[in-house]
Parts: C-alpha cells; structure tokens; sequence
C-alpha cells in the first residue's frame, strides 16, 4: 500500500515530548494516533549533529555531474551524447580529457551489474568536491530516486499498479520534488527532515531552531511538531515596525507597538497570534545574538548558495548560545531545467555547487564541527541520458553527493548502472526505462534511513519518518546504505 504522509511517532515520544513542548508553549497537533506508537529513541545525547539538505531545483543532469569514465562506459556515453571522435566533446558530452583533474580516485572500484569495474569522474568545475572525495570525506550514491518497493523494468511496464505502484505524477517537477523531500505529491504538508526534527525536539534546549531554513519555505522541514524557522542570508527576519528603535522618530510609539502586539487578549485568537508575535521576536532577539558572535574565517563565494551556507556555518557556530543539540538545515538553489544550454549553463552551476560545499566542509573543520555535520545533495529527478538536442529531459534516478567527517568517503554506494538508453531486454538496459532515464537502485527511503539512523533515529521510528521504508530492508534494498560512520 502507497501511504502518503508518515505515520506519527511512538507513543513514548508523544508522552515525553509532549510534556516538554507543553512548558514551551509549542502547539500540539489535535489528531495524533496514540495506537500507532510503539517505542522510541531517545535523542538525550549530549553531543551536536546537523544535517543540510542542499536541494538541487529543475532536476540536474546526473550524467554529467558524475560522469563515468573507464574506456568502454565512456565511449558508450559519448556515443549517446553526440560527442566527437577520439573521445572529444560533442553534442551534450563532455571530453575525457577534460574529465582528467576530477577522476575520483575511491578506495575500491565499484562493479556494473555486467561485473565490470568502473571509473567516474565529476564535471571539470567540479574540482572542489573531487579534492574531498579523494581525500575521505566524501562520497556517491549512485542512481538513487524515489521507490514506493523496489522494482524491476519489467514491473514499472506493468499495468497493475495496485501491485507495482510508482510515485505520483513520475516526472513532474513540483510533484517530484515534493516527493523527494515528503514522500508525497505536491500538497503535502509534512517533509521526513521536519519529522527528524519532531524526534530530536524533546532533546533540544529551544525547539524553535531545530529545524532551520535558509531558503524560504520547504516542505522537507515540516513536522507534525516541529516548525521550521526560516532566517536569510542577512540573518534573522525582524517584525517591523515593532522591533524598530523608533517609529516615526519616537522610541515612545515604537515601545508601545511593541507592547501592543504581544499583549495577552481575551480573545482566543488574538491571544494566539500575540502569543505566535511574542515567539518571533523573542526568536530574532536570540538569532541575532548568536550571529554576533565572531563567523568562521573560511571564505564563501558571493553568490546564493554560497552565502546560505555561509549562514548555515555561522548558526552551527551559535548553536550552543541558541541551545540545540540536533538541527536539520534546508538550503538550493535553482536552475537545473536544462532542456536547452546544458554545456553553456550546467558548468556554472556544478562550480557554485561545488565551491559552495567544499567552503562549507572546510568552514565545519575550522569550526571543529566536521564529524558533526553532515551535507547531502537531493533534486527532482535524474535526467535523460540521451540529449534532445542541446539539453536533457526529465529522468527518475540521479546520482548524488554527501560531505562530511562522519562521511565514509572515497567510495562509491549502490550499484552502478550500465551505460545504456534503455531499448533492449539485454542485461544493461535492466535500470533504463527509456532514453536512459534510470530506473532507481536505491530508494529515497533508503538514503534518508541512513542519515537519519546517524542523526540518531531508532529503527522502530524509521516508519514514522519515512512511509515507504516497510517496503525496503531486504537483499539489495539494505536500510542502511553504509555510507555514515
């Protein structure tokens, strides 16, 4: 059975946190199934841990993002790609050549399914990212993307899908997205990194700051508790005029607004929204002050992921002044849609990616955070791996990339698919659905499982976070990836 929100937590977790988030003044949802709860973590641990979510908006092509390279599997790609002879660039393929400063250099190669030993390289201006990955802190996890069970080419061309369902609206990019961060089709209202955050809440000195955005809303740091506190680049948001030191030049008139809307009413629903006013405030008053302390020296790029990373980094350094133990962090940026201009656009974009991620892991070291801390890349969808022209359409499967001391990298996770458009019953077309869109290996379940069992959620919460993850656990399809320390 599809099940499309996460199931509520275990009823210890509702009783324990219920109580703390009472003394908060957290609202509780009404329609919690106390039935449904079994046991729970407890997220008491004295040590700090965060994850960053860096969401990739549009659907990046992961063929040339992580770009296979052994002779046989390049030659392939570039043939399907449009590329020039001798292995040169053409079409939407990139040059070997070109491939050489990136190769990723892991501790064992990892083997296609033809028993074929593999190399990939990342995209050339990429070279950040693939100095951590050679160096042991980062890795791949190769053609993962959203699974309802697992599935084999011959069950997605069935007809029955109450027995061999697909995600919802498969290719759409809203729906997707919302998906990778909730499980759900577009609509959805609670994501698996906002029901993280619901189990660390109980643990967390300011329930406020545990789940943090740097981009504006995201579904993916929803929970049924915990609400995601959205900050900017700049810092926290103020509620204007009333945080002003003045109002029309009177600090009279500003004290008075201030007092005016955060006052206790008689009436329930002014009273709420005082009440919700006061907690903002006293919220930006807290952000701030931990801002002020002394950032990391690291450099960051001036452009927009960069600088929420940037943001993200300093939060990490306030977080004992915020007094949290466990944070979960949204950041993206857009412009992945490359039907058109992949050459001329996707290089631009792979460079602030990998800038931006590599100045954020050496911000971590500098911080003294690196173990801690854990950043993950996500995006719509994976695309085709034959061009239409001068881009690439919509895919299912994508490679991506995690950063992080705790990171077991310099490896390779999942199973490399062969390089194929998908158009024959021969053994490499089994992960291609067509065009060589990649019909996903490892499922989303799976991936989040196994950052969430580091970030220190139970087994016997996992179905609380993640719908789909019953429907995974046995041979190829393991709960934890391996990829965490």
């Amino acid at each position: 059975m599809y099940l499309l929100q996460p199931q509520l937590h275990t009823r210890r977790a509702f009783l324990k946190r219920s109580g703390q988030l009472a003394l908060t003044g957290t609202a509780l949802p009404l329609a919690l199934n106390l039935a449904a709860m079994g046991e729970a973590a407890a997220f008491d641990a004295t040590d700090y841990k965060a994850l960053v979510c860096v969401f990739l908006y549009g659907g990046n092509d992961y063929a040339n993002t992580v770009v296979t390279y052994d002779d046989p599997s390049y030659n392939l790609y570039n043939s399907i790609r449009g590329g020039g002879v001798g292995q040169t660039a053409g079409g939407i393929a990139l040059a070997k050549a070109d491939l050489t400063a990136t190769l990723l250099a892991p501790t064992t190669a990892p083997v296609d399914v033809l028993g074929q030993a593999r190399q990939y390289a990342l995209h050339p201006s990429m070279s950040g990212l693939a100095g951590l990955f050679n160096a042991g802190h980062a890795a791949v996890q190769l053609n993962v993307g959203p699974l309802v069970l697992p599935l084999t080419r011959a069950q997605y061309s069935s007809t029955n899908r109450l027995l061999y369902p697909l995600p919802l609206q498969l290719f759409s990019h809203n729906d997707q997205q919302s998906i990778w961060q909730s499980s759900s089709p577009e609509g959805s209202t609670v994501g698996w990194g906002g029901n993280i955050g619901d189990l660390a809440l109980s643990g967390n000195g300011n329930a406020t700051f545990t789940c943090m955005s740097v981009t504006g809303n995201a579904v993916f740091l929803s929970g049924d508790t915990a609400l995601q506190y959205q900050v900017s680049t700049s810092g926290a948001i103020k509620i204007t005029p009333a945080t002003a030191a003045t109002v029309y030049g009177s600090s009279a008139v500003s004290g008075a607004l201030s007092s005016l809307i955060r006052q206790p009413r008689m009436h329930k629903l002014e009273n709420e929204y005082n009440r919700v006013t006061q907690r903002a405030m006293d919220a930006e008053t807290a952000v701030t002050a931990a801002l002020a302390l002394t950032p990391p020296s690291t450099q960051f790029a001036a452009d927009g992921l960069a600088q929420q990373l940037k943001m993200v980094a300093r939060l990490i350094k306030g977080q004992a002044a915020l007094g949290v133990k466990r944070q979960v962090f949204f950041v993206s940026m857009g412009g992945f849609d490359l039907h058109d201009n992949l050459i001329a656009q996707q290089p631009v974009l792979l460079d602030h990616v990998s800038a931006a991620m590599t100045a954020f892991y050496n911000a971590t070291v500098e911080l003294g955070v690196a173990n801690k801390v854990t950043a993950f890349t996500a995006s719509d969808f994976g695309r085709t791996l034959t061009s239409n022209g001068d881009g690439s359409d919509h895919g299912w499967g994508s490679h991506h990339l995690l950063v992080g001391g705790a990171v077991k990298g310099k490896a390779f996770y999942g199973a490399p698919p062969p390089v194929s458009v998908g158009n024959t019953a021969a053994p490499q077309d089994q992960w291609h659905v067509g065009q060589g869109r990649l019909l996903p290996s490892t499922a989303v379940d799976q991936y989040a499982a196994t950052l969430a069992k580091w970030f220190g959620v139970a087994d016997s919460e996992l179905t609380g976070i993640l719908p789909n993850i019953g429907h995974f656990g046995g041979a190829g399809y393991p709960l934890n990836l391996g990829f965490m320390a």
